[in-house]
């Protein structure tokens, strides 16, 4: 494998630090009370949404109810 050594062709890239703007960009605009209570809103529902499928899904996931069981439970409730 033969390497040649030449200088990099993107020279400006090894310089990009001397080109920095001293420009500073404008300052962050700040939320309206009304935006803020709509954004804690939404995040509010979000995080209920996820604990309330988790409670509601917890049972389901358990091994303690076979259905043969819950079955004849049913049937012999009937009688």
């Amino acid at each position: 494998m033969i390497t040649r050594r030449e200088a990099v062709p993107f020279a400006f890239v090894a310089e990009a630090d001397s080109f920095r703007s001293n420009v500073t960009p404008p300052p962050r605009e700040r939320l309206r009370p009304s935006e803020l209570a709509g954004r804690t809103l939404i995040g509010l529902t979000v995080v209920a949404g996820l604990v309330g499928s988790l409670l509601f899904g917890m049972p389901a996931l358990g091994t303690d109810h076979s259905p043969a069981r819950q079955a004849q439970s049913e049937a012999s409730q009937g009688r």
